[in-house]
């Protein structure tokens, strides 16, 4: 069967009051993006409190569903038919041409829901339900009416045309990205990061990105694996700046001069800075980290409060009560994992020390800290003057 509309069901955004139409118009935007690379062409458009997306001429409806699926915002994608407001012995025959070709076993139970929106047609929406529902039982004997919990629920709205629908596809739900501001992740080549930035996105936050690398301990395919996870990730966010700041110098400094054990924590405390000095620039209200408590040495409660004690920005953790499994399972869903667990390391695995301190304790970590002072901000800056931007878009994305 043909579908020529989707109407596209949204949850939260429902009960936005008087700001409903801003996120509605974000989620129409959203909408736009994801199916600018799909094959056909596409009308999103708002229609008495509904969006559809109208699809002229020949498209793949797989394709068009997939996209559809990584818009945060919408909870539901309803496959539509739509026909001409026809009298009512004819919109029978249109009903039953539906519930033939899209359940043809025909032995389900089943509701009909009509609903009389273009207030001319004759007859009202109970007197409707009833003669569409005895055209279907006629056509199909092995169906039933259930009027509470039925295997199909037939929705027919009257309006300028007459649109047919019964299945509801799942969506990612969530909030349209750009409704909750911005912000900036800090992006490694490991399976959390990027979850943290899609968990961030499907808030509504628009994301930026961040990514040290360490050359030559890294190599250009550690950052391509980046690039290609920032990819995957803006499929649902939208498109990404991504930030590659070489880390180099400031890591074989901290090397040389603190203590090793002490090693990851000055690192991570030294990326905060340099992330929420792009952030700061760039307007971002927070940072974003994929960090979990207890995962590894850096994610204990007492390295955590270290590694903020360096920030002014709020630090995000989306995934802070999340165990290992339940991040898999999502970098699974959004496609991520298997980029992920590509054997290219990156500049934080490298620099590990045998025993990192697990309970550091913020008062000695700045004195040691104080031994960098020659050097330290003459890197800094040779770092944030270098860096590399790039605009990261979901593959075939127009630029």
């Amino acid at each position: 069967m043909r579908f020529h509309s989707f109407l596209i069901k949204y949850g939260e955004i429902g009960i936005k009051g008087k700001n409903r139409y801003m996120f509605e118009d974000a989620l129409v935007r959203q909408i736009r993006y994801a199916l600018q690379d799909v094959d056909g062409k596409f009308y999103v458009h708002k229609c008495h409190g509904r969006v559809y997306v109208d699809c002229d001429g020949e498209y793949d409806f797989d394709e068009t569903v997939e996209s559809l699926q990584k818009v945060f915002g919408i909870v539901g994608i309803c496959p539509v038919v739509r026909t001409a407001v026809k009298e009512l012995e004819e919109l029978k025959k249109d009903v039953v041409a539906y519930v033939g070709e899209v359940y043809p076993e025909g032995n389900q139970t089943f509701k009909v829901e009509a609903r009389r929106a273009n207030k001319s047609y004759p007859g009202n929406s109970m007197e409707i339900n009833c003669a569409l529902g005895e055209a279907v039982l006629d056509a199909f004997p092995g169906m039933k009416v259930d009027v509470h919990n039925p295997d199909i629920r037939l929705n027919v709205e009257i309006r300028e045309e007459v649109y047919i629908y019964s299945r509801i596809i799942p969506g990612p739900g969530g909030m349209p990205v750009g409704t909750n501001g911005s912000a900036m992740l800090l992006l490694s080549g490991g399976i959390d990061s990027p979850v943290a930035g899609y968990m961030i996105a499907k808030r509504g936050v628009e994301i930026e990105a961040v990514y040290f690398h360490a050359p030559p301990y890294t190599s250009e395919r550690a950052k391509e694996k980046v690039i290609d996870l920032a990819r995957l990730v803006s499929e649902y966010s939208g498109p990404i700046k991504l930030h590659v700041v070489n880390f180099t110098d400031i890591q074989l400094y901290i090397y040389e001069k603190c203590p090793h054990e002490e090693l990851t924590i000055i690192m991570r405390r030294y990326m905060m800075r340099i992330a929420e000095h792009f952030a700061k620039k760039d307007g971002c209200l927070g940072l974003v980290t994929g960090e979990s408590i207890g995962q590894v040495a850096s994610q204990t409660m007492q390295s955590l409060a270290a590694t903020n004690a360096v920030c002014t920005l709020p630090v995000y953790r989306p995934l802070i009560g999340f165990d290992k499994r339940e991040i898999v399972e999502i970098s699974e869903k959004i496609g991520t994992y298997e980029v992920s667990i590509q054997p290219f390391e990156d500049c934080c695995t490298i620099f590990v020390a045998k025993h990192p301190v697990t309970k550091p304790n913020v008062e000695w970590i700045e004195k040691s800290e104080k031994n960098l002072d020659e050097k330290i901000d003459e890197l800094m800056q040779a770092a944030l003057e270098s860096a590399e931007v790039i605009t990261v878009k979901k593959r075939g994305a127009e630029e």
